[in-house]
């Protein structure tokens, strides 16, 4: 059920956190500043964290409203001090390698015209920029997973989503202290407006195109350490799995047949009758996996499609692992787990 709806049209601030984003920040800002300048948008606001490249002077000189940090803090803390400062009533936040597209100003407003909504969020399109297969993967399955979702969301997603400045003051803003550097912040914020009583909606058609170049070494780094173990101790401390996203229900059970098949697989040299089961175990991961791999190989080819699905099964593995070792530490070694309330 949703509340009033306002008439007004809020005026909204983009916010951009970005560190040595001088070689970016021309294409990245450049669809910003058309919006401000045909009064889509309020300001764009630039928030230097202490760079040590020509970030800050770069945004000015093309137009942006800069503020640079006291000392370098990460994107949450960048975002933190954006809200102090910024005009608009609803703060846009794009992350400094996201190239928004057009027409999001008047989604945002749209969705804000409810007074219950606080936040809501949305994707990156269909065409990532670099053409190499994990950034193509990483982006694409990015997609995949928010194109699908439910619109009343669980959580929010910083890199392109939007906030009611007054309901993110009013629950604190990004938990920095636990989150230093950046990882789950976002997730965690998006927890935090729910219990205050806010809506969180995802709007696919905000979209933005990523340009980050992901290979497998930072993959493998922010997926496990910036993701996985993070989210999983907050899950476990605050809310349990939650049923949305590549956390559902769907997902656990594709996780759990993904570590049989490679379970099968590591055996055979030993047990050499498995290969019936293996062989069944693949048609099954495949079958399973199939919108995936067709929504892969529809929008990058089928190099993309084998290489992603393959690595796909390894990304259920390793995040799931993470999970279990992180219900190992609550359970047994009785760490804490942020904002724990149940364990």
């Amino acid at each position: 059920m949703t509340g009033a709806v306002s008439q007004s049209r809020p005026s909204i601030s983009a916010v951009m956190p970005a560190y040595n984003a001088t070689a970016l920040l021309p294409q990245v800002l450049s669809p910003l500043l058309a919006m401000l300048r045909a009064g889509e948008i309020a300001e764009v606001l630039v928030v230097d964290d202490r760079s040590t490249d020509d970030t800050a002077a770069v945004a000015a000189a093309l137009g942006a409203r800069v503020l640079v940090m006291p000392q370098n803090g990460g994107p949450g803390a960048a975002r933190n001090l954006a809200a102090q400062h910024a005009v608009g009533e609803v703060l846009w936040l794009v992350d400094s390698d996201v190239v928004v597209h057009p027409g999001g100003p008047a989604l945002i407003a749209e969705a804000f015209r409810d007074p219950g909504v606080h936040a809501v969020f949305g994707s990156y399109d269909d065409a990532p920029a670099d053409r190499g297969w994990m950034s193509q993967y990483k982006n694409l399955m990015h997609r995949y997973y928010h194109q699908r979702a439910r619109r009343e969301a669980t959580t929010f997603w910083a890199g392109c989503g939007a906030l009611r400045k007054s309901a993110f003051l009013a629950v604190g803003g990004f938990d920095v202290k636990t989150y230093t550097r950046p990882s789950i912040e976002d997730i965690e914020l998006g927890y935090r407006i729910r219990a205050a009583g806010g809506r969180i909606l995802l709007l696919p058609d905000l979209q933005g195109k990523h340009l980050k170049v992901w290979t497998v070494q930072n993959a493998l780094r922010t997926d496990i350490f910036a993701r996985a173990i993070p989210w999983s101790r907050l899950m476990i401390g605050r809310e349990g799995l939650t049923d949305d996203l590549n956390t559902s229900k769907a997902e656990r059970l594709r996780a759990g047949l993904a570590g049989l098949w490679l379970l099968s697989i590591l055996a055979l040299p030993v047990v050499p009758g498995l290969w019936a089961l293996t062989l069944a175990l693949s048609a099954a991961v495949v079958a399973a996996n199939w919108p995936l791999l067709r929504f892969l190989y529809r929008a990058a080819g089928p190099g993309v499609a084998i290489r992603g699905g393959l690595w796909h099964q390894f990304y259920y593995v390793y995040s799931a692992a993470s999970f279990v070792w992180c219900l190992i530490e609550a359970r047994l070694f009785g760490r804490p787990a942020p904002g724990a309330q149940k364990v």
